[in-house]
């Protein structure tokens, strides 16, 4: 079966439409979008500290510090002494940090579930199944290119 022309377009398109449910869903909160996916890095990756952050984020390290400083403001972030190096600092989500990120989870995965409810049951299995294969196939290795072996040599 030979793969539609347009279904990377389809796929960029309903990623967009996804992406603007889940935006919908965290816009109730207070905390910006940034704010927010800086508190999703740093509660995933639990030895994260600034420097780290700023390559997370593709931002100059001054930069995430500010960011943190904000949140810390806010009360969703602590500073820690690392105690295994007491020079190091580790970014920790505060209980209020992971309540937030709790209930933005519970909001965006109601408001998927909202948009696959107006689905066939039959149209959602299927989704589910390629999203399986997708995913698997993202996460695959990329063989290397194969050399001649004539060009290494010279």
């Amino acid at each position: 079966m030979e793969r539609p022309a347009d279904l990377a377009a389809a796929i960029d398109a309903a990623a967009e439409t996804l992406i603007a449910v889940l935006d919908s869903a965290a816009s109730r909160h207070q905390v910006p979008p940034t704010q927010l996916r800086v508190l999703a890095l740093i509660s995933s990756r639990q030895e994260t500290n600034v420097n780290g952050l700023a390559e997370l984020l593709d931002v100059v390290p001054s930069s995430a510090s500010r960011l943190c400083d904000r949140l810390e403001a806010t009360g969703l972030l602590r500073r820690v002494a690392d105690p295994r190096d007491r020079r190091e600092v580790r970014l920790v989500p505060t209980a209020a940090a992971l309540t937030l990120l709790g209930e933005l989870a519970e909001r965006r995965q109601r408001a998927v579930q909202a948009v696959l409810d107006r689905m066939p049951t039959r149209m959602q299995h299927d989704l589910l199944l390629a999203l399986l294969a997708f995913g698997r196939a993202a996460t695959q290795s990329v063989p290397e290119p194969q050399t001649d072996s004539a060009a290494q040599t010279a």
